[in-house]
């Protein structure tokens, strides 16, 4: 008998076990409408939990309509949007697959174009909005200076954060991922690019850690003891004076220590609008950063970043460089890579009957 591919084991995080070792990576669409989900969402996450995914996590989603990045950014901040968040999760659970959502703040990168309007600010004048951060630098040249955050502004957000949770464990999630890269606010704590404090929210790396630390410790007041929260990091500001992959270590350490951490989702980049060129920008090129998070810090990690192969993404799990693999521009272009993935590695295929005629071995 053939041994069952690694990718294609069932891992289990507390309570919540999924098919597969493949997650759909959240992805922003910028098409919602103040934040209420629209029949694009429908469709977008359908596709990909019935494409044989094992976690489907929704997008980024706001914790208040100050934090989108964009006017179409998904939110969770009212009755409206937790029904609509509901019909998701109930939508993916019907596929098979564990509904995930991103809990975020987009913090100085707020007030944006979307991405296919150009993703450049939006002036208060033009119907934006103040950002806000922990330092008044802004994220691209010509941007709104951001408010500097007030440690009663902290705990504002963190009660905004604590809400969130609520509303996403009474809409039925089972796997929550607080975003702490890209640049977004819990990021723009962690870097010393974009934090100049000289509070107990700056200056060590302690210190900048202090919001994402008590963002969990809000989170976790709201979300079950029974329910995996993994958090995204930016495992590198790519940068000199930046985060450095050792910091990454260290974080995900306190993390760790806190008992209410599963699993880091290991990015890179994003603390600024034109920062240095990655030095090769290759398949994997962030699993090295993954790899280190895991073995430094001994816990369970997530890769991600230029992965389209099957036989790639068996490769990264089965040799213990990460526990999970997220996969984004390869499931926007093939919703069912997973099912394609399962044939080329020879794993069991759970193919919907509606589309079996379709033979998933055949391109």
């Amino acid at each position: 008998m053939s041994r069952l591919p690694k990718l294609f084991e069932t891992p289990r995080f507390r309570s919540v076990t999924a098919r597969n070792r493949i997650v759909v990576s959240p992805m922003c669409q910028y098409s919602a409408d103040e934040g209420l989900g629209t029949d694009w969402h429908v469709q977008h996450i359908g596709a990909r939990a019935f494409g044989g995914a094992g976690i489907v996590f929704t997008e980024a989603t706001s914790v208040s309509a100050l934090g989108r990045i964009t006017h179409g950014c998904l939110g969770l901040w009212t009755d409206a949007q937790q029904a609509f968040m509901a019909r998701l999760v109930q939508l993916i659970e019907s596929a098979g697959a564990v509904p995930g959502m991103q809990i975020a703040h987009a913090g100085r990168k707020a007030s944006s174009q979307r991405p296919w309007e150009g993703g450049g600010p939006i002036a208060e004048a033009d119907g934006g909005w103040r950002p806000w951060a922990p330092s008044p630098i802004p994220f691209v040249e010509g941007a709104t200076v951001p408010h500097e955050m007030s440690v009663a502004d902290i705990q504002t957000v963190l009660g905004e954060f604590r809400d969130t949770a609520r509303r996403a464990r009474l809409a039925g999630v089972k796997v929550l991922e607080v975003h702490g890269a890209h640049g977004y606010l819990g990021h723009s704590f962690l870097s010393p690019i974009s934090n100049v404090r000289s509070d107990q929210y700056g200056g060590s790396l302690a210190n900048r850690a202090r919001f994402l630390l008590e963002s969990v410790e809000a989170i976790r007041e709201e979300w079950p003891d029974d329910l995996p929260l993994f958090v995204r990091l930016s495992c590198t500001d790519w940068m000199p004076g930046g985060l450095m992959v050792e910091d990454a270590v260290q974080i995900a350490k306190m993390l760790k220590a806190t008992g209410k951490v599963d699993l880091i989702d290991a990015s890179t980049g994003g603390i600024l609008a034109k920062g240095p060129v990655i030095p090769s920008l290759h398949p994997g090129y962030q699993v090295p950063y993954c790899e280190a998070v895991r073995s430094g810090a001994e816990i369970a990690t997530g890769a991600v970043g230029l992965i389209t192969t099957p036989e790639h993404a068996e490769e990264i799990v089965g040799n213990g460089r990460a526990d999970l693999v997220f996969l984004a521009r390869a499931l926007l272009v093939d919703p069912y890579w997973p099912l394609r993935a399962a044939h080329v590695l020879g794993a069991p295929q759970e193919i919907p009957p509606q589309y079996q005629r379709a033979g998933f071995g055949r391109r």
